[in-house]
């Protein structure tokens, strides 16, 4: 039994009570076997990934650098999210402390963050390799690289440190129940019973921040990408300027086009059920994890290679 109401603020609450995907409680189990399937693809994705950009010295360039880091997070926002996820598929196990239900929401946002980062600097590895590709290894030396990776660290976590102690702040006096598969911010804001406009401020400025500020500086990247690799003499020297920059391209897709589909519906989808928006923002979680080393061992040629190595009677592809 879920209680309905309790008293408290943030600093005093015991416990919060996730409710899974409302109105489709019954089908839980069923809808545990895709989101399993994809999880145990993106574990094993993520981690065969990382093995190879470690092992394979060949593999160890700025570019692929900045791919390594991709998977860590990966790691980070699907292993975060779905453990809790799948035990309220399996178990019923909706009860989430409110310390918990902080940290998760803390890991979850500022993965996000870290993500969209990694990608604008990776359009700058390709906007270096193309547009001035006699100086990339003067630009982007590895204490370039570090600063930048540790940079996307700090950006994150200095975003998102605020959220807990502004969520702490806030009494939660109705309803502890959150209509989600996971602690998201605007969920749990939606259960204080105070002023909450400054978290819903805050929430939308980072949002726009990040992922509109991310965006507008990769789309320009990407124009003067293609106006640099359409001055190229020979089709063949575009085309080849054009590939190196396909799983990027992949990758930007895959992670923003559900977010921007979610928050499109979100804002308005007026007649869609709840449960619509909960299943995309959940696959957004899973979906992001499990193509991008999809993309990555396919597009590239060098991973592809040793992927295949690593599982004998396969034949490299020539």
């Amino acid at each position: 039994m879920i209680p309905s109401s309790a008293n408290g603020t943030g600093s005093d609450l015991a416990m919060f009570f996730l409710m899974g995907i409302p109105g489709l409680e019954a089908l839980h189990v069923w809808i545990s076997i895709p989101f399993c399937s994809v999880f145990t693809v993106a574990l094993l994705g993520n981690c065969i990934l990382l093995y190879v950009i470690k092992i394979e010295p060949s593999l160890h360039k700025p570019m692929l650098y900045f791919l390594a880091m991709l998977p860590v997070i990966n790691l980070l926002l699907s292993t975060t999210t779905m453990t809790k996820i799948l035990s309220i598929f399996w178990f019923n196990s909706r009860e989430i402390s409110f310390n918990a239900c902080l940290v998760q929401m803390f890991f979850l946002h500022s993965s996000s963050i870290m993500q969209s980062t990694l990608l604008l600097a990776m359009a700058f590895d390709r906007y270096v390799a193309i547009c001035n590709p006699l100086r990339y290894t003067t630009i982007l030396t590895n204490s370039v690289i570090a600063k930048i990776r540790l940079a996307a660290l700090a950006w994150a976590v200095l975003l998102m440190v605020p959220l807990p102690f502004l969520l702490r702040r806030l009494p939660y006096c109705q309803s502890h129940v959150i209509s989600h598969c996971c602690c998201q911010h605007m969920a749990v804001v939606k259960l204080a019973c105070a002023d909450t406009s400054f978290n819903n401020v805050y929430g939308i400025i980072v949002t726009l921040f990040i992922m509109g500020l991310d965006l507008m500086i990769i789309s320009l990247s990407y124009v003067k990408i293609l106006r640099a690799a359409l001055r190229l003499a020979s089709e063949k020297e575009q085309f080849k300027a054009f590939s190196t920059c396909g799983s990027h391209l992949c990758t930007i897709l895959v992670v923003y086009t559900p977010v921007v589909l979610s928050s499109t519906i979100h804002r308005f989808g007026c007649h869609v059920t709840p449960h619509v928006h909960i299943l995309l923002a959940s696959f957004y979680l899973l979906f992001s994890p499990m193509m991008n080393p999809i993309i990555y061992g396919v597009k590239t040629n060098q991973i592809h290679d040793q992927v295949l190595l690593l599982f004998p009677g396969k034949k490299l592809l020539g």
